[in-house]
């Protein structure tokens, strides 16, 4: 039985599976990795899911931010290798989801990289349409954006 916890960027489980994350984009995005980093800090991020396991030990996170009236931006989503394909990801993000729906919000968007195919299925599986890109992601080639409108 898997156990969702609410908290913000301070938990130190969210700080060392974030850490992991970024070792593991490194790789995976090679020279583009700084200009993505700069967009992902979590100093001030309010809104946190870290799942624990049986053992009470984290296996995975989300996070959330206001991007503007109504929408929030998903963050962070990270599962370690050894933890994925038991449905996890879909779960934080599903609370996500929710905690974005009590904070009064109808939109959750989010960006992922071409080189993160896992990411892009899940969000396809979880509803999530292709959207322009965003932000600072407008015209930015290894750059998929994805939106959601929420609803119970």
């Amino acid at each position: 039985m898997k156990n969702l916890q609410r908290t913000d960027s301070k938990n130190e489980d969210f700080i060392m599976l974030v850490k992991q994350l970024d070792e593991e984009l490194a790789i995976r995005d090679g020279d583009d990795h700084p200009f993505y980093d700069q967009f992902n800090k979590i100093d001030s991020i309010k809104y946190v899911i870290v799942t624990y396991d049986e053992n009470n030990t984290a296996v995975g996170c989300g996070a959330i931010k206001q991007f503007e009236p109504k929408v929030m931006e998903v963050k962070r989503m990270f599962v370690p290798l050894e933890e994925r394909g038991k449905g996890i990801a879909g779960e934080i993000l599903k609370e996500l989801e929710t905690w974005a729906m009590e904070l009064g919000n109808t939109k959750c968007i989010l960006e992922t990289g071409i080189k993160q195919p896992e990411a892009i299925s899940l969000y396809k599986k979880c509803g999530y349409r292709f959207i322009d890109n965003y932000g600072q992601y407008a015209g930015v080639e290894n750059s998929v954006c994805f939106g959601k409108i929420l609803s119970l």
